[in-house]
């Protein structure tokens, strides 16, 4: 894993290490990212890249307001030489399913996203269908524009196990890419550098064989205990929220080489896995989460292991 971490860092997306190691991060614990940045920055070369490296399958779909569920999940299509109803899948039976401005989908669209976010299946007609093992959802939004978007209610965003930005690149790497344009063929054609076993096996290994100690858990704890009891705070992290962390940390360990997770690990990702799912107080609706939470962080001592 490390070894398609370090490839597409270095030679096929320059500058975007950090969101490329914490979408891994989501695929090894079985959760989904949404990746909150402002349209052209890579997000769909970055997800291209990202299926084709590791030798999955990859589906897209374009959010509008006039989305379908059926667009996302597929529908029954009747078929007159057999005289039957045949259901075409949608672009959601993918490994990896890029789901570009979500915000822009009607409510009624992204609930038809919950499903499958949570249990791996979709239910047409009736039937139910798995999804493809792994499966990641990675999802983007625009956080400034607001005309013609409808905020991802609590539910939905509970269903991300992390939020991050991509950013503007380093200023030498962007000279390259306005020197050389976009890198889209390109990507089409990275060969796979695992096998679907291998991918299998990491995720097993994160989820079964990452050792998390009871020092770790406690100082996890005292996180979570610290969002609940903070005086800005009107709903800190759920219990839900504390078993992504402790997945996030796990899969941090393991792509630091690591068969335990360290102190250092739930801290590397506590911001991308916590921020989002802080509700503010009516009053304090202004103030960043995510400062909030690096303060929160900062007051709570790293235990000694």
């Amino acid at each position: 894993m490390l070894a398609v971490l370090n490839d597409l860092s270095r030679h096929h997306l320059k500058g975007k290490g950090r969101a490329i190691s914490l979408s891994l991060m989501a695929l090894l614990t079985g959760g989904h990212i949404l990746l909150e940045d402002i349209p052209g920055l890579g997000k769909t070369t970055m997800a291209l890249a990202f299926a084709s490296s590791l030798g999955l399958s990859f589906g897209r779909v374009q959010c509008t307001s006039d989305l379908l569920p059926s667009d996302i999940t597929g529908l029954s299509i009747y078929d007159r030489t057999e005289n039957r109803f045949n259901f075409v899948k949608g672009p959601i039976f993918n490994n990896i399913v890029l789901i570009d401005e979500i915000n822009r989908a009607m409510p009624k669209t992204q609930s038809a996203l919950l499903e499958a976010m949570e249990e791996r299946r979709v239910t047409v007609e009736g039937v139910t269908y798995q999804l493809p093992d792994p499966f990641l959802v990675l999802a983007t939004q625009n956080p400034v524009e607001q005309v013609g978007t409808y905020p991802l209610p609590e539910s939905q965003m509970d269903r991300f196990i992390m939020r991050t930005g991509i950013g503007y690149p380093p200023e030498e790497t962007e000279k390259e890419i306005l020197m050389h344009g976009s890198i889209r063929d390109e990507i089409l054609h990275i060969p796979a550098m695992i096998s679907h076993e291998d991918l299998l096996e990491a995720i097993r290994t994160v989820k079964t064989r990452v050792y998390l100690g009871e020092k770790v858990t406690d100082y996890i704890y005292a996180i979570i205990k610290a969002t609940r009891n903070h005086p800005l705070i009107l709903t800190g992290i759920s219990t839900r929220g504390g078993i992504g962390l402790v997945d996030a940390a796990k899969a941090a360990a393991y792509l630091h080489g690591r068969a335990f997770v360290a102190p250092e690990d739930v801290k590397e990702v506590a911001r991308v896995v916590c921020a989002h799912r802080l509700i503010f107080r009516p009053e304090h609706e202004g103030v960043d989460k995510e400062q909030t939470l690096n303060q929160i962080l900062k007051d709570i001592p790293l235990p000694l292991t």
